[in-house]
């Protein structure tokens, strides 16, 4: 079989018969905390010439425990999937959670992960991963039933920045208040969207701004407002610098959900079709509604120039 490969659930797993290596986990983000379990698994994977794999679920625990109030993902499977293979993984296995799997107790935890997946030889989660029914498990009874099974455990302490722990709560905090470098930060990444480019109302064009509309609707919105990113259509190619708007457009839009437009500084390459890749830089300001057409022309000119000064590099002598 072809590696790295993805899987839908535990009961489908086949694998090479080598030793695994699993990180397990939400991983929402998969921000530096997670990085560093995974990275942990990776590497004990390649020493002992065995696979590197992680385990993780969807949805959220809180869609099937408190679906009035769930918690709302930083990103889809299928970005995280991409994210997760950077970082040198073998296999990914995305495990439904359901009623029937928050019933396994934290003591059946393990025989049942063996039982589908014969090749585990060591298991690798965050310090304060909470598994089982009830989340009676914790690292301290994994690594007591480890023992047993003849199955290694790395319990990664948690990482800190700036004096708090990083957590997907926190960078859920800092997108929804438009702390979009802080939430960079604690990524290890640029936060970003990815979406085909469809036919927009050519209002962009109109306005002397063209702009390049991608469909994009993620569980937690980042603030609406104005952007500095790069988009990028092929991952080899040069990530081209530009300005974004996410929001509803109220000065000009009908009724609708948010919507992400993005105009490329410069010549862009890109047209109806394109897949593209946006990655977001800073928040420059929040969405507002202007009193007329020329108003909000004039404010997309400052913005513009907002961006580009982002993007232009100091000299020496104004870094002083």
């Amino acid at each position: 079989m072809s590696l790295p490969a993805q899987f839908h659930g535990l009961d489908g797993v086949q694998l090479p018969p080598q030793p695994l290596h699993l990180a397990i986990g939400m991983f929402d983000g998969v921000h530096l905390g997670h990085q560093a379990v995974i990275e942990s698994a990776v590497h004990s994977a390649h020493r002992c010439g065995g696979l590197a794999g992680v385990l993780t679920f969807w949805p959220h625990p809180s869609r099937v425990f408190n679906p009035a109030k769930p918690v709302r993902m930083i990103m889809s499977p299928e970005m995280k999937f991409r994210v997760l293979l950077r970082l040198g993984v073998d296999a990914v296995i995305e495990q439904p959670f359901t009623l029937a799997f928050a019933r396994i107790t934290a003591e059946e935890f393990l025989p049942h992960l063996q039982q589908r997946l014969p090749q585990l030889a060591g298991v690798y989660v965050g310090e304060n991963w909470r598994f089982g029914a009830g989340r009676k498990g914790d690292a301290r009874l994994l690594l007591a039933e480890a023992g047993k099974h003849q199955v290694s455990v790395v319990s990664v302490p948690r990482i800190h920045c700036n004096g708090e722990p990083i957590s997907s709560t926190r960078i859920r905090d800092c997108l929804e208040a438009g702390r979009l470098e802080e939430a960079n930060l604690l990524l290890g990444y640029s936060y970003f969207a990815e979406g085909v480019v469809t036919p927009g109302r050519h209002l962009g064009r109109t306005l002397g701004f063209s702009t390049l509309n991608v469909p994009w609707q993620p569980e937690l919105q980042p603030r609406h407002g104005v952007y500095a990113v790069r988009i990028t259509g092929d991952p080899a190619a040069e990530a081209l610098p530009g300005v974004a708007n996410y929001g509803l457009r109220p000065t000009v839009a009908a009724a609708g959900g948010p919507l992400l437009e993005v105009h490329v500084l410069g010549s862009c390459p890109f047209a109806t079709g394109s897949r593209v890749t946006v990655d977001w830089l800073k928040f420059l300001r929040p969405e507002q509604k202007f009193d007329g057409v020329e108003e909000l022309r004039a404010q997309i000119a400052r913005d513009r120039e907002t961006a580009a000064a982002f993007f232009q590099p100091q000299s020496p002598a104004q870094n002083g």
